[in-house]
């Protein structure tokens, strides 16, 4: 008899804890800011869900966008307080500075976040603050310039980027330094707001050689414009986002696999969902090769009667040609 209570006691036990752990997870509520919608950072939105469903698949996200607008950025974040939310993500800098300016006691992630440390987001990316972790896509300045630079020889470079997003000035002061090294010459020119990139890329397009993008989500939403540009003066464009660059003239892209990044942080977000103090995370970076994208337009390089190596051919993911995108 004994036994049989000893027995149905546990069985009652294992089966609260059951369903303790499926209220838990009905319970767990994501609130995910974006800057603005365009390709790469809609992937990242879908990566981060996607990689707290699998631990955490009854989640409820509140997703939401700010449109480019600093001050939407600071509104949701305050939403996102009032509400409680279990995390808050902050896909792109203006975001997560909104968001970690906003919410002290709720775990924070940033998402894609060039310069975790120049944003004031954390102190060291050899560890988190508190309730502060996240991940970084600091894109190859150097590599993504030379291999441009490899396709057509540049004496100078135009470089298009948002004054008011922190990831891209620290971006564009690394442009300006390898510039330097190169012997190219570097002319800059910032926007504040999508509205602005056609007519900025305009006041440069007489003088550059080619164009190089960076992580820059105000440019980034207004791609077409950048491309429609360039292409009538038969100028290059080299983007950090190949995301974007399947849809427009971009003649090459070499940049994150950036679902792959946001399913990262959401297994980031279940680590914390589970107990881990974000202090103890440090930032995380995409190192392996399998993280970062090729993609080249073989049809822009013949319009610009351009010619790619073999060897980058060879090494790249996504080839465009007739029109049609080939993954390897």
């Amino acid at each position: 008899m004994k036994t049989i209570v000893t027995t149905m006691v546990a069985a009652v036990l294992i089966a609260c804890f059951a369903f303790s752990t499926v209220a838990a997870q009905d319970s767990v509520r994501i609130g995910i800011s974006k800057i603005v919608a365009h390709p790469a950072l809609d992937a990242l939105e879908a990566g981060v869900q996607d990689g707290i469903k699998e631990s955490f698949p009854s989640a409820r996200f509140d997703l939401q966008n700010a449109n480019g607008e600093l001050a939407t950025a600071a509104s949701i974040a305050q939403k996102f307080k009032s509400q409680k939310v279990d995390i808050a993500v902050g896909i792109a800098t203006p975001t997560a500075q909104a968001l970690v300016g906003a919410i002290k006691r709720s775990p924070v992630l940033f998402c894609a976040v060039t310069d975790p440390v120049g944003a004031g987001l954390v102190e060291s990316t050899d560890q988190g603050e508190k309730n502060v972790t996240g991940t970084s896509d600091m894109t190859p300045v150097r590599e993504q310039i030379e291999l441009l630079n490899r396709i057509k020889p540049l004496k100078t470079l135009g470089h298009v980027y948002c004054s008011s997003e922190a990831n891209a000035v620290s971006l564009a002061v690394i442009a300006k330094q390898v510039c330097k090294e190169m012997g190219i010459t570097f002319v800059e020119t910032t926007v504040t707001n999508s509205a602005e990139v056609m007519q900025a890329v305009q006041t440069i397009a007489g003088r550059v050689d080619g164009i190089y993008l960076s992580n820059d989500n105000t440019v980034f939403s207004a791609l077409s414009a950048v491309t429609s540009v360039a292409m009538k003066h038969k100028i290059p464009v080299m983007s950090a986002d190949p995301s974007s660059a399947a849809d427009n003239d971009v003649l090459a892209a070499w940049g994150f696999d950036y679902y792959k990044m946001g399913r990262v942080t959401g297994h980031l977000a279940a680590r914390i969902l589970k107990g881990e103090k974000p202090e103890n995370i440090p930032t995380v970076f995409m190192t392996d090769p399998s993280d970062v994208d090729l993609l080249i337009n073989m049809d822009v390089a013949k319009k610009l009667g351009l010619v790619f190596p073999e060897d980058v051919i060879a090494s790249a993911n996504t080839i465009i040609e007739n029109g049609k995108p080939t993954r390897k």
